[in-house]
């Protein structure tokens, strides 16, 4: 009689069926988790994308910026500096720079350690802080001049301690120009020794002085002012460096279209356009089975795809100027190129033209290519109600429902391999016991014992 066989391992086989039992659900989950995962990278790299984006729109496009630039440049570049906004109307200008704004420094000499008690009230102009010396039993120079930097209501000046030939010097500089920005210091009830120092008026090392310039030429109309940099012509700053010696002659600013930088924003912003697109590209990329290319993570996504149509239709303006007649055109597939020649030409022509058309992303005022794109993908960027958090907290809830229906089916799973490890075990027994017997039968019979 032949022995029945029970080579088979009840585990492996209680760990065959149970994955079985699970496949179908198991390969469904799988599948959505993949999905979800894949989707909410894809909305991050869409958020990434269309934020930088906006941010370059904002750069070149926001409140009081354009895309044709200005430049603002002196004869003399180190008598002064200029930068000008597109704003600014091209023009000659001259300026005779008669002084320049300084602040205040001065010092105390043959500062020594001192008692503590009292306190001192140190100012600039109408300013003032208080610095409390009854703090310490004794202070040091170097302490009093730490003590001054970090005293609360401290914005105006600081404190430093010059050495030499073993004699301390304290030296206040103020951190504001201007002639009425004089620095002041008075005691209470301090050391006398030390009150008897500071009530000595100090050293002048920098006298507080206004900016002075002078329209047209050293005689011409004043303008005075605490600060170096100046506003006095619409869309210009101007930064003093250095006052002229009397008898020179005035510098000239001269304001200008800036055809380079003008270019260069073009380009800053024929980039970032490009760059979106080709991300938006990706993302709704179909794949290639041929070539073994994935598709991307809305590649059946119709609400992504209408996203890029509407960036492309933007850029398509209904009037006579386009974006081709300033040189910026796009080829089939939408990506945009920029001829600088005939931009240059273009706006020698009509100056304002390119920043009519492309316009602005200023909250109050916008308009333009520039802001129908912002406008719109803010519908997508908004933190409170886009569209990309909108669909961040539905992938987010569905892989919260993902998980807990992976832990259901997990113990589906463990159930249904503790079931069959049970039966197989209990079968593999009875078998073990069928074979005894059967051995023994063939024992018993056996034709060696007749």
């Amino acid at each position: 009689m032949a022995a029945i066989s029970n080579t088979y391992d009840p585990a492996s086989t209680a760990q065959a069926l149970a994955e079985s039992f699970t496949a179908g659900r198991q390969s469904i989950l799988t599948r959505q988790g993949a999905q979800a995962t894949a989707t909410e990278k894809g909305l991050n790299t869409l958020g990434s994308a269309l934020t930088a984006f906006q941010g370059t729109l904002a750069t070149l496009t926001g409140l009081n910026k354009t895309i044709s630039a200005s430049s603002a440049v002196f004869s003399d570049t180190a008598v002064a500096s200029a930068s000008a906004t597109a704003t600014a109307a091209p023009g000659t200008y001259s300026f005779f720079v008669e002084q320049v704004a300084s602040a205040n420094k001065v010092s105390y000499s043959g500062m020594a350690d001192f008692t503590g008690g009292g306190s001192l009230t140190l100012g600039v102009g109408a300013s003032s802080f208080m610095v409390d010396l009854s703090t310490k039993p004794t202070w040091t120079v170097r302490e009093l001049a730490a003590a001054i930097n970090g005293a609360t209501g401290n914005t105006s000046m600081s404190a430093a301690v010059v050495t030499t030939g073993g004699t301390s010097e304290l030296v206040l500089t103020s951190k504001t120009t201007g002639a009425a920005n004089t620095i002041s210091l008075s005691s209470t009830g301090a050391d006398p020794v030390l009150a008897a120092k500071l009530a000595t008026p100090p050293n002048q090392l920098t006298q507080a002085l206004d900016a002075v310039v002078r329209v047209g030429s050293s005689t011409g109309t004043e303008i005075r002012q605490a600060s170096n940099t100046l506003s006095v012509v619409d869309g210009v700053t101007m930064t003093l460096s250095k006052a002229q010696a009397p008898g020179s002659a005035p510098v000239t600013l001269t304001v200008a279209s800036d055809a380079t930088k003008t270019s260069a924003n073009a380009q800053a912003f024929v980039d970032a356009y490009n760059k979106l697109k080709t991300a938006i590209d990706g993302l709704v990329s179909p794949g290639d089975p041929k070539s073994g290319g994935e598709p991307g993570a809305f590649s059946g996504d119709s609400g992504v795809r209408a996203l890029r149509d509407r960036m492309i239709s933007a850029l398509r303006t209904a009037g006579a100027t386009s974006l081709a007649n300033f040189g910026i055109t796009a080829n089939r597939q939408g990506t945009l190129t920029l001829d600088s020649t005939r931009l240059t030409k273009a706006l020698a022509l009509n100056p304002t033209g390119l920043d009519t058309l492309i316009g602005s992303t200023a909250t109050t005022g916008a308009s333009g290519i520039a802001g129908q794109l912002d406008g719109y993908l803010k519908l997508w960027t908004n933190s409170a109600n886009g569209q990309i958090g909108s669909r961040k907290n539905a992938v987010s809830e569905l892989q919260v429902d993902l998980t807990v229906r992976q832990t259901t089916l997990d113990k589906q799973y463990d159930s249904a391999y503790s079931r069959y490890l049970a039966q197989f075990t209990q079968l593999q027994s009875v078998q073990s016991n069928m074979s005894y017997n059967t051995s023994l039968f063939d024992a018993l019979f056996s034709s060696s014992k007749d």
